[in-house]
């Protein structure tokens, strides 16, 4: 679920993945049988075959000390994943036993049952302990653990050194310096947005929100109350709604765009700045801008801060189908081990959720620093709500920023109608 040869495909996966399934009932399996075949589903990537060299190897070792064991790995494609899974819950006897699947999901399948609980294993997990505490959070669902950070995604911003340079420009310090900037940059290059901005773009946005001291939600144990109207929310709204102007990125192109269009931009050398992430680097490097840019964290309101950026990424879970509770649960820890994760950001770009693996990767290749300078100043996760797929994939965010933009609603209507569908969202989940 990544962006290109290795990254083209998160930010697409994560919205597809929004959709978590609903059942009709599940069944735990009693078994444990310590011998057959394992069946496992991770995601076809763009370019899959350096994931699947990866994975193959951590297979080989699997079988080899598990005499009488098969793993028997299938590539399912992200599009079609919400019906394959939803089968699968439906079905028992058709699921997988091990499965990757985005970090959004966890309490909608949690919900549906799908997932099994392995607090007790993860806590007993050596390497667990390095976890990054956004991506355990992303496993966690009214304090049980459902599966094993895979790896993490985040945004930052980038910015054109050429531009910059020509223009006597010095990179931005804090959110209003960004919106200068931007502005800066479109008045004496008009052909170029300042800052791309897109009005369907969530996880953009969002950090505007956090960075002023706003929330999507509060709450926990699964019950939460839409805190997107409050007076710092609104304030993070109306700070992004405002870059959506001819001084900037006109809302005549601009209000539809999502993330995937933002870098595309970039990348042509159609904006001096985007908000993207370290999952954007390889469509970046393959664009006319290669040599042209650089990525600093995203700044916050304040100057020298970081404006908290969204932890996306994957999961790897065990089915509470499966008969081989045992070997299945190893086989994840596996598959979400630190040399697992080590060998996936060398061959696809992931970058590893333990800190310690991170720290690695950032000193072996510097485009990653600015990502990891991003985490360690501290992210931000959705609610670990059932409610959550359904209030993504319904674009109740894009839909109230979207009314801002054009001028529909000002920010106080537009937030305090997005959060009635959000609670009433929360409501229904239960």
């Amino acid at each position: 679920m990544k962006l290109s040869p290795r990254l083209a495909v998160l930010l697409t996966a994560l919205a597809v993945t929004a959709c978590a399934p609903q059942t009709s009932g599940n069944t735990s399996s009693d078994k444990d049988e310590k011998t057959g075949t394992l069946r496992v589903w991770l995601f076809q990537e763009v370019g899959n075959k350096p994931k699947e060299k990866v994975v193959d190897s951590v297979v080989t070792a699997f079988e080899k000390e598990h005499e009488g064991t098969k793993v028997d790995v299938e590539y399912i494609p992200v599009e079609t994943r919400a019906q394959r899974v939803k089968a699968a819950f439906n079905d028992p006897q058709s699921a997988p036993d091990v499965m990757e699947y985005g970090n959004t999901d966890t309490a909608g399948y949690v919900k549906d049952g799908g997932l099994l609980d392995v607090t007790e294993e993860f806590g007993d997990w050596s390497e667990a302990k390095d976890t990054d505490p956004t991506a355990r959070q992303s496993v966690t669902v009214d304090g049980k653990v459902y599966g094993a950070p895979f790896y993490v995604g985040v945004r930052a911003l980038y910015y054109r050194t050429d531009v910059f340079e020509d223009l006597g420009l010095e990179v931005p310090r804090t959110m209003a310096e960004l919106a200068t900037t931007a502005r800066e940059i479109r008045a004496a290059e008009p052909e170029l947005y300042g800052l791309v901005v897109g009005g369907a773009y969530t996880y953009g946005a969002m950090p505007f929100v956090w960075a002023n001291g706003g929330e999507i939600a509060t709450g926990k144990g699964g019950s939460y109350t839409s805190a997107i109207d409050s007076a710092a929310a609104r304030k993070g709204i109306k700070a992004y709604t405002s870059l959506f102007s001819d001084d900037n990125c006109p809302a005549a192109k601009c209000a539809g765009m999502g993330g995937n269009d933002t870098i595309t931009a970039f990348a042509a050398g159609k904006a001096g700045m985007a908000i993207g992430g370290d999952f954007s680097h390889a469509a970046v490097e393959a664009g006319k801008v290669k040599g042209k840019y650089a990525v600093v964290p995203l700044p916050g309101v304040k100057a020298g801060s970081i404006a908290p950026a969204f932890a996306g990424g994957n999961n790897i879970g065990v089915l509470k189908s499966t008969s081989h509770r045992t070997l299945a649960v190893e086989l994840m820890e596996r598959l979400a081990s630190k040399q697992t994760q080590a060998s996936m950001f060398e061959a696809m770009g992931f970058l590893p959720t333990f800190g310690d693996v991170r720290q690695k990767a950032a000193r072996e290749e510097p485009f990653v620093k600015p990502f990891v300078r991003t985490l360690t100043a501290g992210t931000k996760f959705v609610p670990a709500s059932p409610a959550w797929s359904g209030i993504d994939s319904s674009l109740v965010l894009p839909t109230m920023f979207q009314e801002v933009i054009s001028g529909k609603k000002d920010v106080a209507a537009a937030s305090a109608d997005a959060a009635k569908k959000m609670d009433d969202a929360f409501g229904s989940a239960g």
